[in-house]
């Protein structure tokens, strides 16, 4: 329930403040006071775009701001889920700079204004002629007709059944897309895979085989080579060990005489031992190398496939070749496992589409056991309201499965006898939609959970009896739902709990709109003006008199 509503610097209005009845509020005033200026207001609080250009003063920011009870609302879930602490009293706040920056506020936290509509949404519910054209569209007359069976529950039980079975559905369909394009791959991804597979990449050294390779080249001069250098280690008369073998026992002979001659002979011994290993190591690979042109021949070509398979694949070495080939295995191997997991993925879908259509018949079958009761309910209220030969019909049809259900329902409508219903683009007037409207958002009213109905002049084209009529209709709404009615009929103003009275004054350098709540006297006043114009005769007071009393209200 709105508690308190403040507006400054906005379009006329400087500084307003609004603290309606929790029953049913009416505003009225002269075309262009300001009424849908506040309206306009209002929108901005529940999260519509803004405009700079509506700055009261373009030098200073403009703040609407709004208070609201919520304490019987149940919307914890929805400030949980926004990230923001909750209090039974609530306060939105919308500002906007003269730079055209625009900032929302729950409870002074700072929201994005998706956060602030879906808030809002909650709040307050604003029926304005958008909402009278909304009532032609299909999918708006659905969830009318859903809130009145009581559905909503089963629907986005429905609801969350079909996006999860529209989800399995995308994801098969890329994966078949995904399987179709690996399938064109598949071929050339198995040849190439098989030939890196036979090249048996993983039993190689790329770097033995290339020094293996060296040696058996230069077979004949390795040996000769090592030869030479045996010839010169160990096996002449001048060899290396001999020598060193000499300077040993020189070395050893004056060893007694002096600690570092003994510690040189020492070192010397050591030197020795290790140049007979190399002597033995040398002999050794001596021996053990023979030229072998078939050997050699066999690892270069061993090495030529290496050498074209990395050039083919654009690898480094050998590593990289390695990687290639576990790469287009990943690959083989994810296209023959993409069937198993597509086989698992339409065996889903197919549950899932099982499960939706389940629940859409159970859906649809509740959805069509209401439309009579519907359908007589709203012809009985539109006869209340002057049109007794009205007729609703709710047209239905199956079509396939859909966010909303499987039903395509279009209500048809006339007022006239013996005519046939039709779409209500084609058969209701300008009248006949807002006292459509009206009648459907009395339905609805002990159904919604929206607690504050705003109507911007629902009463156009009635007057007279059906104008009554139409009040006393939102004075019921209004003892579970706080209404704020604006209007420019007596009958209406005369409805109202509280009477608001919007107003232009000129000052010196401008036009402002002001609003002001008005006495029994004032309501009695405003309403013989409403009747008779600027200058009321006592005929007109009478009549504001009279219908006021209609209310059970005590005047004067």
């Amino acid at each position: 329930m709105l508690v308190d509503l403040r507006i400054k610097n906005y379009a006329l209005i400087e500084q307003l403040e609004l603290r309606p009845s929790p029953l049913l509020n009416i505003i009225t005033g002269e075309t262009g006071a300001g009424k849908s200026i506040m309206l306009g207001a209002i929108g901005l609080l529940l999260g519509n775009r803004a405009d700079s250009r509506m700055l009261f003063d373009t030098e200073r920011k403009c703040v609407i701001e709004g208070q609201f009870n919520i304490a019987n609302y149940q919307l914890q879930d929805i400030f949980e889920a926004e990230d923001l602490d909750y209090d039974v009293q609530c306060i939105l706040r919308r500002e906007i700079s003269p730079n055209g920056k625009s900032r929302a506020f729950v409870n002074d936290t700072p929201v994005t204004l998706d956060a602030l509509r879906k808030i809002g949404a909650n709040l307050m519910d604003i029926h304005s002629q958008h909402d009278t054209l909304l009532l032609g569209d299909a999918v708006f007359q659905l969830n009318l007709l859903d809130l009145y069976a009581g559905l909503v529950p089963q629907r986005t039980h429905y609801s969350n059944a079909f996006r999860q079975y529209r989800k399995l559905e995308a994801d098969l369909q890329t994966l078949e897309s995904q399987a179709a394009q690996a399938s064109k791959e598949l071929d050339y991804n198995s040849f190439l895979l098989n030939e890196l597979e036979d090249a048996r990449l993983d039993t190689e050294d790329q770097d033995a085989l290339e020094q293996e390779v060296k040696q058996l080249e230069h077979a004949e001069e390795i040996k000769y080579k090592l030869s030479q250098a045996l010839h010169g280690l160990r096996d002449s008369e001048s060899c290396a060990t001999g020598s060193m073998k000499d300077a040993s026992t020189l070395l050893g002979q004056v060893a007694s005489y002096a600690d570092n001659f003994r510690e040189l002979r020492e070192r010397l011994e050591s030197c020795l031992i290790e140049l007979h290993d190399i002597a033995d190591e040398v002999e050794t690979a001596e021996r053990r190398t023979e030229g072998d042109p078939a050997r050699a021949e066999e690892l270069q070509e061993r090495l030529n496939v290496l050498y074209t398979l990395q050039r083919k694949h654009q690898a480094r070495d050998l590593q990289s070749l390695i990687s290639v080939r576990d790469g287009l295995r990943q690959k083989v191997s994810s296209v023959l496992s993409l069937d198993k997991e597509i086989n698992r993925l339409r065996k889903d879908s197919d549950a899932a589409l099982a499960a939706v259509t389940k629940q859409a018949t159970k859906l649809s079958d509740s959805r069509r056991k209401s439309f009579p009761t519907f359908e007589k309910q709203l012809g009985l209220l539109l006869a209340d309201l002057g049109m007794p030969h009205a007729r609703i019909v709710v047209q239905h049809s199956i079509g396939p499965p859909a966010t909303s259900g499987t039903d395509v329902v279009n209500i048809l409508f006339t007022a006239n006898k013996g005519a046939q219903p039709q779409t209500l683009s084609k058969a209701a007037s300008g009248g006949e939609f807002s006292r459509l409207m009206l009648c459907i958002k009395y339905m609805l009213a002990d159904k919604t959970a929206l607690p504050t109905i705003v109507f911007d002049e629902i009463d156009t084209g009635i007057s007279g009896e059906i104008a009554v009529k139409v009040g006393r209709m939102m004075q019921q709404m209004a003892r579970k739902h706080q209404l704020i009615a604006i209007s420019h009929l007596p009958q209406m103003a005369a409805a109202g709990d509280v009477h608001y009275f919007v107003y232009k004054e000129d000052r010196a350098d401008r036009t402002v709109s002001s609003i002001r709540e008005l006495s029994a006297d004032d309501r009695i006043k405003e309403i013989a003006h409403m009747i008779a114009g600027a200058k009321p005769s006592e005929n007109a007071y009478q009549s504001a008199r009279e219908l006021l009393a209609l209310r059970g209200e005590v005047v004067s």
